[in-house]
């Protein structure tokens, strides 16, 4: 008779800490060299038919939402990494990011796109953001956003961030966390 086996129990330790984060600055170099080589890597294996272009910003400061690397591909696949809202994409960048063990506050410097697929997305929250933001002036209701992922969110929130006349939040848990746009205007007296 065989001895019942036990359940290990799991040790969690500290996350890596990224070798490409100096004195809280992102080594944009360095970095760029190490997603050349992840994606040089998964491309191999995955046998993608795409090619893909690293820019690397010269100032470790770039305007808001802009990312330091930016990473862009083309080619007979492009339509792979872009169908059902981009998932394959956006799965490619958070394993490249988890790949350099980056934490959350540093996700925004890595931009993954392909054709200037996630460039139009982005601008297209920013203006759904500002008309939100000007039916919620002019109605002084809240406006609900759709479930959408954290970086969203966080783009929609910069960008109303000096907006006249609104605040925005993010409410719920999970997979139904969203923004919400409200009135900073007080309510009329009834």
């Amino acid at each position: 008779m065989s001895e019942p086996r036990r359940a290990q129990t799991q040790h969690f330790e500290k996350p890596m800490k990224s070798e490409f984060i100096r004195e809280g600055k992102l080594e944009r170099e360095a970095a760029a060299e190490e997603i050349r080589r992840y994606l040089d890597l998964f491309l191999r294996e995955t046998q993608l038919d795409v090619q893909y272009e690293i820019t690397v910003s010269k100032e470790a400061a770039t305007p808001s939402g802009e990312p330091q690397i930016a990473i862009d591909f083309r080619g007979p696949d492009e339509a792979v990494l872009i169908e059902r809202q981009a998932d394959l994409l956006l799965s490619i960048e958070h394993i490249a990011l988890r790949w350099l063990h980056l934490e959350p506050e540093y996700f925004d410097l890595i931009r993954f796109d392909c054709s200037g697929f996630r460039a139009l997305r982005l601008e297209e929250l920013k203006l759904s953001a500002r008309v939100a933001a000007q039916r919620v002036r002019e109605t002084n209701e809240p406006f609900h956003f759709n479930p959408m992922p954290a970086r969203d969110r966080r783009l929609i929130h910069l960008e109303l961030t000096n907006a006249q006349g609104v605040r925005t939040n993010s409410e719920g848990v999970g997979e139904r966390r969203h923004l919400v746009i409200y009135s900073t205007a007080k309510p009329p007296k009834r």
